[in-house]
């Protein structure tokens, strides 16, 4: 089967490799071409760890050529989705299936709205994490950290959810856990409230430029914030009514790791040989799009659900303060979603967009709200 990727990051490149391996055609497309050059040279993808090989994928040369595919993923920084969802919405058809991996700030209601507006609605399956674990060497050596046994999707609209899902399976194995609808996923995600609180506990490190590993620099101390994390999300979820992973779960699910103790969890990760360097720019994709894109959007849940986030909240201050900046306000998609009270919200992730509706509906419904 020909799949389209967009994005040209680790993540992208390691689906490419990932997919060329089980016999489909991986076609990439870069927005602005610049991580898919070399490719487009003729120059081999190599890939190390978990997968190993040279790799040939295709290149896309935009929205148009890439919708040529019948399924596309996207698999690129949040921060990127705006702009390639706008370009793919113009150019998707009935018989196309998008993936987002793995999804952040109800990105496919954004594509459903855009879609909705052209009088089209297609199955869009969210991942709550990415399929794979992957770090650039360079822009064509990728080394892949380990391919996760199991990943939880949901589709918009849920009536879609079996086509979807065997779509997914099909393409990715049989590794997919479907769940009941995209508002579990976005209370899925452990990426955005784990990053926070590595980088806030490993701030100076990062800014300097140090080398480090991630998992061995795992300390008690950075181990219980993460572990106080996870109890606002997952209280978040109760207050919907949801039932959602541990990071405990996640980390014997998708590594293959158990522990009593979140420290312990990384220590036995790090005993074993898996200790990634922990990032080493500031301008790390750890704030840069997990704050806008996934701590801010949870930020909302928490409060149009009445539950407590009082970590979350802090931690998303103490950074805004450390890097002068206004997080909330970099994320382009959440405000173009019309008013997410509960009820809307849950009536969304359910039935999305209706096809035809207008923007100027949308603003009626907030006014009468």
């Amino acid at each position: 089967m020909r799949i389209g990727i967009t994005g040209a990051g680790a993540i992208a490149m390691g689906y490419a490799a990932f997919l060329s391996r089980n016999g489909h055609a991986a076609w990439l497309w870069s927005h602005s071409g610049n991580g898919t050059q070399e490719l487009r040279e003729g120059k081999a993808l190599h890939v190390s760890g978990a997968i190993e090989g040279e790799f040939h994928p295709q290149v896309a040369e935009g929205a148009a050529d890439l919708a040529k595919c019948d399924v596309i993923v996207l698999a690129l920084p949040a921060y990127g989705y705006r702009r390639v969802l706008d370009e793919l919405a113009d150019n998707l058809e009935a018989r196309h299936t998008v993936i987002i991996s793995a999804h952040l700030s109800f990105a496919a209601l954004y594509l459903a709205k855009k879609l909705g507006e052209r009088g089209l609605q297609i199955p869009i399956a969210v991942w709550n994490t990415t399929l794979l674990t992957a770090k650039a060497q360079s822009r064509l050596h990728v080394r892949v950290g380990a391919i996760r046994s199991k990943v939880d999707m949901a589709v918009v609209p849920v009536r879609s959810a079996d086509s979807a899902y065997k779509i997914c399976a099909g393409v990715f194995g049989d590794r997919f856990l479907l769940k009941d609808d995209l508002l579990t996923i976005a209370l899925s995600n452990l990426n955005p409230q784990n990053h926070m609180g590595i980088v806030l506990c490993n701030l100076t490190r990062i800014e300097r430029g140090e080398t480090w590993g991630q998992n061995s620099n795992m300390t008690p101390a950075v181990a219980r914030l993460l572990e106080r994390l996870d109890q606002e999300r997952i209280a978040i979820a109760s207050a919907f009514g949801k039932t959602v992973r541990t990071i405990f779960d996640h980390s014997a699910l998708s590594h293959g790791v158990s522990g009593d103790s979140v420290a312990e969890i990384y220590a036995n990760l790090a005993a074993s040989g898996k200790d990634p360097q922990g990032p080493k720019d500031i301008n790390t994709r750890y704030v840069l799009e997990d704050v806008p894109f996934g701590l801010v959007p949870m930020l909302h849940l928490a409060r149009i659900s009445g539950a407590s986030a009082r970590l979350h909240e802090c931690g998303v201050e103490l950074l805004e303060a450390c890097y002068g900046r206004d997080f909330a306000a970099e994320n382009d998609i959440l405000s173009e979603l019309g008013p997410l009270d509960s009820d809307r919200l849950r009536r969304l992730v359910v039935e999305g967009y209706p096809v035809g509706f207008s923007p100027e509906g949308i603003r009626k419904e907030a006014a009468s709200q």
